[in-house]
């Protein structure tokens, strides 16, 4: 059963996104993301494994944001992005894929990680990524015996 937000104690993560169109943006979180929605609409709340995404309408300033208007995104920029950690996304891949995600390319593989992007309805960008376990105990492995490694290919770049 999908929860409402709201801790008890300590915080929770959610991630809000505006949308040009609550319905189709709650549909894609849950029908083709697999989340459970947790509320239908304004704002629509999906939770999506550990995690909320909540959608709203943008809008104009407001008392508690006098100086902010949130819109929904220039789909050829962005300055920050959902990032969902997956362990086989090959998988992931051919399941949101025969749902109707759009991805940018298949998942590549960026020596410490693979990962694709895709963008949701409204053009927010979305990285899928799955840690190259065996990339990583190499690097470790290297570390701990002082051999040389490579910085530029032990790391995930954006």
């Amino acid at each position: 059963m999908p929860t409402f937000p709201a801790p008890e104690t300590g915080i929770v993560l959610t991630h809000f996104i505006v949308t040009e169109d609550i319905a189709r943006s709650r549909d894609f979180y849950a029908d083709v993301l697999g989340g459970d929605v947790v509320s239908a609409s304004e704002p629509a709340i999906v939770q999506l494994a550990n995690s909320w995404i909540v959608m709203n309408t943008g809008g104009g300033p407001t008392d508690d944001k006098p100086t902010v208007t949130l819109a929904a995104p220039d789909p050829n920029t962005s300055s920050s992005f959902l990032n969902i950690r997956v362990a086989n996304i090959q998988e992931v891949y051919d399941d949101w894929s025969a749902k109707g995600a759009q991805f940018l390319t298949p998942p590549i593989d960026r020596g410490a990680e693979l990962r694709c992007y895709l963008r949701d309805p409204d053009g927010h960008l979305i990285e899928v990524g799955q840690a190259n376990l065996a990339f990583l105990e190499e690097l470790s492995s290297r570390r701990s015996t002082g051999a040389a490694v490579d910085n530029e290919a032990s790391e995930a770049t954006p």
